[in-house]
């Protein structure tokens, strides 16, 4: 028998009792600066307060109750980066099954000790993913174990779509649903949740989905009618960087959803430490999409709005690299070069016209080497802590007013 296109809203529910002895209810909380910013109400649906992390466990526990005394006996298989990584470990260990988890060589060790934690077999082999994935599957293949996909089977789109369910009954006055895009697992739960819901209530849901700029591959592939794969280049939102669509998802997604964005890596960034300093919540690039597309403008919705942080799995390193990057972007964190004469007095006169502008240097490297440097000259390159733009600004004049010929670095 052919399958089902779409899952039927009984089949979303009977999801939702399936997981909920493992997937906790999320909170939504409002983004008061997020609504301020808009005119609208925005919530957050904080999918990064899961268990494991990320909703990836709703998806996973979903597909892997279901299988049989046999199958559950030959172990389940997996290959992922993270999230999935830990959703499958998780599931695994509440339903007494040996998991064992391909990780590429490069993973992050936060994710690969909490998979590990989980009680998962993790194999490190890769140096990128698309070798990690063919040794799961050969090893899938010469066990018998059963692969567990990360997004393009029917159960573990109804596992995601959990996460809508929850939605309307937390904000029934929901308008809009933003939420990340992958490989789609989550996007095509979501917007056949939300849209079934929505029409047994007689009213209407739009579902938006946003990409990473640098891991667009859904663009093409809707234009084209069929998953194509992208190249992807590097992102910080590597946990929702996929080079092709799953095709289940690809024919949920490409009919029901309203609308696909991307946001570059700046407009991530920014998000990311915004959602950190003004509702104190952690969240991977991946899960920060929705928020840069609402912040940035790229989505500019009316109504009340919900957006899925879906993960808050950020190895600490990244994310001291990543604030300082938002920092950077929202121009309150600014590279400056100065050249100087080699001489004494040089130094104190530059803190001085940095001072006089109330900024903050929080970095400071002198070098009498490099290219370009005259004998008698030295280059001063200063990390400035600003205020955003008009300040930045200010410093620059200051600076100037000085006698001094500072640069900015725009990187």
């Amino acid at each position: 028998m052919a399958q089902a296109k779409y899952p039927t809203l009984n089949e979303f529910y009977q999801a939702l009792e399936n997981v909920r002895p493992v997937a906790i209810k999320t909170p939504v909380l409002r983004s008061d600066w997020l609504s301020d910013h808009t005119g609208q109400e925005i919530w957050f649906k904080c999918e990064n307060l899961q268990r494991t992390g990320a909703y990836k466990i709703r998806g996973a526990y979903n597909l892997m109750s279901q299988l049989t005394d046999e199958e559950k006996k030959r172990g389940v298989v997996a290959a992922s980066a993270g999230n999935h990584a830990q959703g499958v470990a998780l599931a695994a260990r509440e339903l007494g099954i040996k998991a064992t988890i391909f990780m590429p060589v490069g993973a992050s060790l936060p994710k690969y000790q909490a998979t590990l934690g989980f009680g998962a077999n993790v194999v490190l082999t890769g140096a990128i993913f698309d070798e990690t994935l063919l040794a799961a599957k050969e090893f899938t293949a010469s066990t018998g174990a059963v692969f567990i996909p990360p997004f393009d089977h029917m159960d573990i789109i109804r596992g995601q779509g959990t996460v809508a369910l929850e939605i309307m009954e937390q904000l029934p006055e929901v308008d809009n649903i933003v939420v990340c895009l992958g490989g789609g697992g989550l996007t095509a739960g979501v917007v056949a949740a939300a849209k079934l819901k929505a029409k047994e209530l007689g009213r209407k849901v739009k579902v938006y989905a946003v990409q990473a700029e640098m891991a667009a591959s859904w663009p093409g592939s809707l234009k084209a009618g069929k998953p194509t794969e992208t190249k992807i280049q590097p992102t910080i939102a590597d946990g929702i960087a996929v080079a092709k669509p799953g095709k289940i998802p690809f024919d949920i997604v490409s009919e029901l959803v309203d609308k696909v964005v991307t946001v570059t890596e700046d407009e991530i960034a920014k998000a990311m430490l915004s959602v950190m300093e003004r509702s104190k919540l952690v969240v991977e690039a991946g899960g920060a999409v929705g928020a840069a597309a609402v912040l940035s403008g790229k989505l500019k919705l009316k109504g009340t709005t919900a957006i899925v942080l879906s993960g808050g799995n950020i190895d600490p390193l990244l994310l001291q690299r990543v604030i300082r990057h938002g920092l950077a972007a929202s121009d309150r964190y600014t590279n400056i070069s100065v050249m100087l004469p080699d001489r004494p007095g040089q130094l104190v006169k530059t803190a001085e016209a940095v001072a006089a502008a109330q900024a903050n240097v929080v970095e400071v490297l002198h070098t009498r080497h490099g290219n370009g440097l005259q004998i008698s000259e030295v280059e001063l390159n200063l990390s400035v802590e600003t205020r955003g733009k008009e300040h930045r600004n200010e410093v620059m004049k200051s600076l100037k007013a000085a006698g001094l010929s500072p640069r900015l670095h725009e990187d």
